[in-house]
C-alpha cells in the first residue's frame, strides 16, 4: 500500500491509521458476508446433513429464520475487527522489515511479491487474536447441529470454554489457524496487489484506482486465499466445533480421519458459499481499508 508512505511519516501514526482502517474493513467484511460464512461452517462440520449450499441455507432459514444465518455475528465482528486491525497495523511494520531484508531504502515501493511476504508475516500476529474469537464464532454457528445445551450467547459459550478447558481452551485450533493464515495471506495480499497492478494504467499510481478496481482486486485476493487453503480451514472448523463434544484431535489426526472416513471431497464442503462470500466481503474489506486510510492520512487528522 503506498498511500500511507506518501502522506504520513510517523510510525505510530501509521500504525494507528492502519489499525483503524483495518477495523473498519473488518466490519464491512462481516456485514457483507456473514450468512455465507455460517453456511460454510455448518457444511464443513456436518457435511452429511446437507446436500449443498442451497439446502443448508434453506434448512437454516426454516429452523431459525434470518437470525440463524447471522448466528455468531457478534464473535464474527470481534474476530474480523480484531484480526484485520492487528493484521493491517502489523502490515506496515512488516513492510519496513521486508525493506530491510531486501536492502531497500525506507519509504521505497515494494513489489507485489514483497507485499505478499509482508502480509504473510503480519498474519502470524493477527492469528493470535483471531483464533479465540473464531473458535466462539464457529461453535455458535453450529449450535443447532450440536444441540448445545449450555446456551448460545457469545458469553455463555466463552464461559463454557473457560470452565471446561481453562484459558488455553480459547486457543484450540491455533496450529490449524497458523497453517491456514500464513500461506493464505501470502496469496491474499499477492492476489490483491497483482490485480491492482493489472488495473493500473501507465503513469498512474495504484493508489489512484477507483472503487470498482479495488472491489474486484479485493475479491480476487479473497478467492485466491480460500481456494488455496480451504481444506486446512475445514480441518480447523472440525477441531474447533467438535472439541466441545469431547472429540477433539490434532490437525494431522483430524485430517487423516476425514480423508479415511469421508474422502477428500469432504474437505471441500462449503467451498461454494465461501468463494461467493469472498468477492463482496473482501472487496468491501479492502475498499474500506484503502478509502479510510486515504481519508485519515491525507485529510485533517
Amino acid at each position: 500500500m503506498g498511500v500511507e508512505e506518501e502522506c504520513a511519516s510517523h510510525p505510530m501514526t501509521d500504525a494507528i491509521i492502519n489499525l483503524t482502517a483495518g477495523a473498519a474493513g473488518g466490519v464491512a467484511c462481516v456485514l457483507s458476508g456473514q450468512p455465507f460464512d455460517t453456511v460454510k461452517v455448518k457444511m464443513q462440520t456436518f457435511p452429511s446433513l446437507y446436500r449443498g449450499f442451497l439446502d443448508c441455507s434453506l434448512k437454516t432459514y426454516r429452523h431459525n429464520g434470518f437470525r440463524g444465518l447471522y448466528q455468531g455475528s457478534v464473535p464474527a465482528l470481534l474476530a474480523n475487527v480484531a484480526e484485520n486491525a492487528v493484521l493491517f497495523a502489523c502490515y506496515g511494520t512488516c513492510q519496513q522489515l521486508t525493506r530491510r531484508v531486501f536492502g531497500l531504502e525506507k519509504g521505497s515501493h515494494l513489489s507485489d511479491l514483497q507485499n505478499a511476504l509482508s502480509g504473510s508475516l503480519a498474519s502470524v500476529f493477527s492469528s493470535l487474536v483471531l483464533c479465540p474469537t473464531e473458535l466462539v464464532k464457529c461453535r455458535m454457528q453450529a449450535v443447532h447441529e450440536m444441540i448445545y445445551v449450555g446456551g448460545s450467547s457469545t458469553w455463555s459459550v466463552v464461559r463454557d470454554i473457560l470452565k471446561t478447558d481453562g484459558p488455553q481452551g480459547l486457543f484450540q485450533g491455533m496450529t490449524s489457524t497458523w497453517l491456514r493464515e500464513v500461506p493464505g495471506y501470502f496469496l491474499f495480499f499477492g492476489g490483491y496487489e497483482i490485480c491492482r497492478s493489472l488495473f493500473t494504467k501507465p503513469g498512474q499510481s495504484k493508489d489512484e484506482l477507483d472503487a470498482v478496481p479495488l472491489l474486484i482486486s479485493g475479491g480476487v485476493g479473497g478467492a485466491a486465499f480460500w481456494l488455496a487453503v480451504y481444506p486446512i480451514d475445514s480441518v480447523k472448523s472440525r477441531i474447533q466445533v467438535l472439541s466441545m463434544s469431547g472429540k477433539q484431535a490434532g490437525f494431522i489426526r483430524t485430517l487423516l480421519c476425514i480423508m479415511r472416513t469421508e474422502g477428500v471431497p469432504a474437505l471441500y464442503c462449503g467451498l461454494t458459499p465461501t468463494v461467493l462470500r469472498a468477492f463482496p466481503s473482501n472487496g468491501a474489506l479492502f475498499l474500506a481499508y484503502e478509502k479510510k486510510t486515504t481519508f485519515r492520512i491525507c485529510g485533517n487528522l
